[in-house]
């Protein structure tokens, strides 16, 4: 690894000298230029040096958004500057997709064995997406889900015989659509009664024999139950 100056923002004294510590035993190439505990100082140290590398607290002074903040602006400004989160925010996971949304070249949580030589090399080698073990364990852990989900889904359209016109017609009941809206649709081919006829089906098919008295909204709750219909993916389509 070539040598590579970099500045540490971190607010807390006790884990900015462990910081320190880290790169002067583990990453000797690292030329630590400054620090800051804020984002004042921060912007200060910015005007006088720029680095190659910025070591980023997402949490300064109380706030879990000036990182954020910093990150985005960085990336801005100085487009080729490498950012690398090291947090000890392990609960907000909305505040990892918004950092790495701004321009992150990834984060590494303050818990398994925190910042490693290999992490900060992967970045200076121009690695997006570096993470450490406990994140990846979480994006993995989402993933499985992700695809589980999809797999039940699937399996729920092939099970219960269910083909485009059927979920665009549950679709747009869960989104509160009349039948009359429904059959006004561009490229929807059917009018009400063929709409009411495809509901009684669909009652029929998801239901089976206990499925006399089921109403639009329960046939819509079940299939949702079923995963035919995703709740992240209830759109309307162009009218």
């Amino acid at each position: 690894m070539e040598k590579f100056k970099v500045i540490i923002v971190e607010d807390v004294k006790l884990e900015l000298k462990g910081t320190e510590e880290i790169f002067r035993n583990e990453i000797p190439q690292a030329e630590i230029v400054g620090t800051a505990m804020n984002e004042r100082d921060f912007w200060a140290l910015m005007e006088t040096t720029v680095p190659d590398l910025v070591l980023l607290d997402l949490g300064l002074g109380g706030s879990t958004t000036i990182g954020v903040d910093i990150c985005r602006r960085l990336r801005k400004q100085h487009p080729d500057l490498h950012v690398l989160i090291f947090t000890g925010e392990t609960l907000n996971e909305k505040l990892w997709v918004d950092v790495l949304d701004a321009g992150a070249d990834g984060i590494i949580l303050k818990t398994g064995e925190l910042l490693t030589k290999g992490d900060v090399q992967s970045v200076m080698d121009g690695k997006r997406m570096v993470f450490n073990q406990p994140i990846l364990a979480k994006i993995l852990q989402r993933f499985r889900q992700s695809v589980l989900s999809e797999s039940r889904r699937q399996e729920a359209i092939v099970n219960y015989d269910i083909d485009e016109y059927d979920e665009r017609f549950l679709r747009h009941l869960a989104l509160g659509y009349t039948k009359e809206m429904i059959a006004a649709l561009k490229g929807m081919p059917f009018g009400v009664k063929s709409l009411e006829k495809r509901q009684n089906d669909l009652v029929s098919r998801l239901f089976g024999d206990s499925g006399r008295s089921v109403n639009a909204t329960r046939l819509v709750t079940r299939a949702f139950e079923l995963r035919i219909l995703d709740i992240d993916n209830l759109e309307p389509d162009d009218e």
